[in-house]
């Protein structure tokens, strides 16, 4: 599904050079629920920005569902980005002068769906978040795991092969985000592959592997099953 081998990203200015990744390899296979963990400015945020295609890796190799992205025009990589990939942000991203129906119809009319398709769509993605009944509101009515909802809502009616989750409960409160991270779980149950950045250490330890990243690397690799022995492997990079 995602595979990345020796990635490197510099960000350089006329006097410094900034290493935000360094020699980083990872696998994600299809069906997976991956958390990405590590300390502020380990790199995680420039991973995820990579991974969806927001920004260039400088030196490597990434392949996104077998298709090699190094090098890639800006046109392919942002038809790839809509047809493949959906982004849950912290800060929901929201627009609040429109209702849930039009916020979820945003980036379906950017992809060119005809109007039965995207009401579809999104009558579909707002009952599997449990807001169908909802999608006349606005989101200030909405609390905040339910916004949050909404922004799951928006990604899923692009029908994503990979969710890629940017610390989605870091706004919630400790029972709204087990409320989104229960959700997540159901639709990684359904086949969706999940990656999450997250700094909470009991959402990640309920995904099926935990990525550490430090100054920009893959220090650890965990793997948790769910079963009644939980059985950790790990590796040094």
């Amino acid at each position: 599904m995602l595979k990345m081998n020796g990635l490197s990203k510099v960000y350089r200015t006329h006097l410094v050079e900034t290493h935000a990744l360094r020699e980083f390899s990872i696998t994600v296979d299809e069906g997976e629920f991956v958390a990405v963990t590590g300390p502020s400015g380990s790199g995680k945020t420039t991973f995820l920005n990579i991974a969806g295609l927001l920004e260039e890796h400088t030196e490597g190799s990434y392949q996104l569902d077998g298709i090699e992205l190094t090098g890639l025009s800006d046109s392919k990589r942002s038809a790839l980005r809509n047809e493949k990939l959906g982004f849950i942000f912290q800060g929901f991203n929201l627009i609040p002068d429109l209702n849930l129906f039009d916020n979820v119809d945003v980036p379906l009319r950017y992809r060119g769906f005809s109007a039965k398709e995207r009401k579809q769509r999104i009558e579909t993605s707002l009952e599997q978040v449990g807001l169908a009944s909802r999608m006349k509101h606005f989101p200030s009515e909405l609390s905040g795991g339910q916004q949050q909802r909404v922004a799951i809502a928006r990604a899923l009616a692009g029908e994503p092969k990979l969710l890629l989750a940017d610390e989605p409960t870091g706004n919630l409160d400790s029972n709204m985000a087990r409320g989104v991270m229960e959700l997540l779980e159901s639709i990684n149950a359904n086949g969706t592959t999940i990656i999450m950045v997250t700094h909470d250490p009991e959402l990640a330890a309920r995904t099926r592997r935990n990525v550490h990243v430090i100054d920009g690397q893959v220090t650890d690799l965990r793997t948790v099953f769910n079963n009644d022995n939980i059985e950790r492997t790990a590796e040094t990079a």
